[in-house]
Order: structure tokens, then C-alpha cells, then sequence
């Protein structure tokens, strides 16, 4: 076996994360509101959780490094790299700080459409499919939370829905 990669220490401490909540979900206090059990979503979330830690467990596993894997291009001071974590970051900051006066609907398709849009390729010719692709999926998280869960996400001043 060769060298411990970075993927594979990940994965073992994601596991090993899942496994001890997992055991600490066993404990969550039975409530007499709900129509399932308190425990249900957090296991839920853990078993998804686990398989994506199993897959990229494997993957690291079996799939040897690319050669050059580190050298990837960033400015000096190796600031470059981060890059995508910091317009993500920059983007979650404004969509909180933008909360109360967009609401979770259109915050939310914001956020997804300026993520896709900054993160992605260059070009106008995907803006549509960015937009697309946001009021999907957060109209679709939205719809889960309002009538599937019974939970009022947050309004915002310009869109009132509750």
C-alpha cells in the first residue's frame, strides 16, 4: 500500500465522524409533536453522509495520484487556490447579510445563481441554464421545507409568502 493521501485521511475521519454521531443520535430526546421520531433526520443525514465518505474512500483508494496533482495554478503566496472557497464564502456572507431583505426564496436563488455563475465557465451561453438550475433547486428545497416538513423559511421584505 503506498503513501496515505489526503482523500483517504478524509474519509477515514469522515467515517469515524459519522460513526460516533450516528451513536450519539441514538440519544436525542423523544418528542411527543412530531409524527416520526426525533432521531430520523440526523440518521437520515449521516447515512448520506457515510456513503459519500465510502465513495470517496474508495476512490482515493483505488485511483492512484495524478501526476502534477499538486501543481495547480495559483498567484504567488499560493493564494490562487483558494479562490473558489473564498467567492463561496464571499457569496454566503452576502446572502446573509441580504436575508432579511431577500428572504430564503430569493437569497437562495441568488446564491446558487451567482455560485454557478462565478465558479463556472466563462460565457453568457450558460446564464440561462445557471438561472434554470437555481429556481430549480431552490424552489424545490423551498416546496420541502413549506409542505413537506411544515417549516416557514424566512421572508424577506420585496417577496412575503407566509
Amino acid at each position: 500500500m503506498g503513501r496515505l493521501n489526503r482523500d483517504t485521511l478524509i474519509a477515514l475521519l469522515l467515517l469515524v465522524f459519522c460513526g460516533v454521531m450516528f451513536s450519539a443520535s441514538q440519544d436525542i430526546e423523544v418528542t411527543n409533536y412530531g409524527t416520526m421520531p426525533s432521531h430520523v433526520w440526523p440518521q437520515v443525514v449521516l447515512a448520506v453522509l457515510t456513503v459519500f465518505s465510502l465513495g470517496l474512500l474508495g476512490q482515493s483508494v483505488l485511483k492512484a495520484e495524478a501526476p502534477g496533482a499538486e501543481t495547480a495554478e495559483s498567484a504567488p503566496g499560493g493564494i490562487g487556490k483558494y479562490r473558489n472557497a473564498a467567492i463561496v464564502y464571499a457569496l454566503f456572507f452576502l446572502f446573509l447579510f441580504t436575508l432579511d431583505i431577500l428572504g430564503m426564496l430569493l437569497g437562495g436563488v441568488a446564491f446558487v445563481f451567482l455560485a454557478l455563475t462565478l465558479l463556472g465557465e466563462p460565457g453568457l451561453k450558460r446564464v440561462p441554464l445557471h438561472l434554470l438550475v437555481a429556481v430549480a433547486t431552490v424552489g424545490v428545497m423551498w416546496s420541502i421545507f413549506t409542505f413537506g416538513l411544515g417549516v416557514l423559511l424566512p421572508d424577506g421584505e420585496i417577496l412575503q409568502l407566509n
